[in-house]
């Protein structure tokens, strides 16, 4: 892990952050985590939406009420996360983690599914609370794979929450692997019927944030990735739920790999981003944006600073025709960058964070 304790190394250097500074990145990874972590699950907020209803409490567009109500609980669930793991004197317990899947699910609800042989199904999902079914998942590859049973779950699950804290007294294991051996063994349980994934980004960023590590992003865009990473291990350790759920770091070797390398590439971004002082930088979604041309920043800070600007003022201000600033605006629009609320003001929405804000 030398590049990431280099960087770690790097980021412990810059502490403490000034108010600003925390204020800004705490702004930053409550968007981009709540987006990226629900948006893998398929909820369909939009990066600006998301933005909006976190940050001033209302949204732009069309939104299904299912996908508001779950990206809110989201970010209750993320406060809570980071609210137990500021007390690293008490450990961690089954009770915290369903508490925090209760937040996330709100309630019970049913949903109808299509089992693997074509027939439909009814079942009740049920918010903080192990699974009273059995849960599987069909992989890209097509074939079935299956997590612990209803059965199993109690006893694995006390294992889990057991292990981790003995590990964490210890603190012989580097504290990456031990949020990564976490992950994996958690998911391999996969405990509740709905919600496994989003827990196990929570509980990763509790177990990170409570060893000075900066929390992370799963971004979105590299699913695929982060899926296969996650198969590949499945495959070294073996489809029996047991082996899964007491797996070894050497056995998961490709999700290591992978995680490794994601929590050294957010901490490069977190540093780089504190660090970036250049006006005509911007970052959208945990990634640098550097346009070519200066006409784009002019439009984007001319629509932070007056979201009441028109297409024919921003024309005249950057002494580009009219034509080629609709086309830039479309533009920014299709990349997600800017919004414009299509109700009685029309104002803009600058998604896209300029290096000085």
């Amino acid at each position: 892990m030398t590049k990431l304790d280099t960087l770690f190394a790097q980021w412990q250097s810059m502490q403490p952050l000034s108010e600003r500074d925390q204020e800004r990145l705490s702004r930053r990874f409550t968007l981009d985590f709540n987006y990226n972590s629900n948006h893998i699950e398929g909820n369909t907020l939009t990066y600006g939406q998301t933005e909006l209803l976190l940050l001033f409490g209302h949204v732009v567009g069309d939104a299904e009420m299912h996908d508001l109500e779950e990206m809110k609980a989201s970010n209750v669930g993320m406060k809570m996360m980071q609210e137990e793991a500021r007390v690293t004197d008490y450990p961690l317990t089954e009770t915290f983690i369903r508490q925090l899947h209760k937040t996330l699910l709100r309630e019970d609800y049913e949903v109808r599914r299509e089992l693997s042989d074509g027939v439909y199904t009814t079942f009740t999902i049920h918010a903080g609370r192990y699974k009273t079914r059995p849960n599987s998942v069909k992989t890209r590859y097509g074939d079935i794979f299956t997590y612990a049973s209803p059965e199993e779950t109690p006893a694995l699950m006390a294992d889990l929450v057991s292990w981790y804290n003995d590990e964490e007294q210890r603190g012989e294991m580097h504290p990456v692997d031990l949020a990564i051996l976490f992950h994996y063994r958690y998911i391999r349980i996969h405990p509740f019927e709905d919600g496994n994934g989003r827990i196990a980004r929570l509980l990763v960023n509790y177990i990170l944030s409570r060893h000075g590590y900066p929390m992370v992003v799963v971004r979105s865009r590299k699913k695929k990735e982060y899926l296969e990473a996650l198969h590949q291990a499945d495959l070294k350790v073996g489809s029996a739920p047991s082996d899964g759920s007491h797996a070894s770091l050497q056995s998961i070797s490709p999700f290591r790999n992978y995680f490794t390398r994601l929590v050294a590439n957010e901490i490069q971004a977190d540093i780089d981003f504190i660090n970036d002082d250049d006006p005509d930088g911007w970052w959208f979604d945990g990634e640098r944006i550097k346009f070519q041309s200066p006409t784009i920043g002019q439009i984007l800070n001319a629509m932070r600073f007056n979201p009441d600007v028109q297409v024919t003022e921003l024309a005249e201000m950057t002494g580009v025709s009219r034509i080629a600033i609709q086309k830039t605006v479309k533009l920014l629009a299709d990349k997600g960058y800017i919004m414009r609320d299509v109700g009685k003001y029309a104002r803009w929405h600058v998604c896209i964070t300029n290096a000085k804000d």
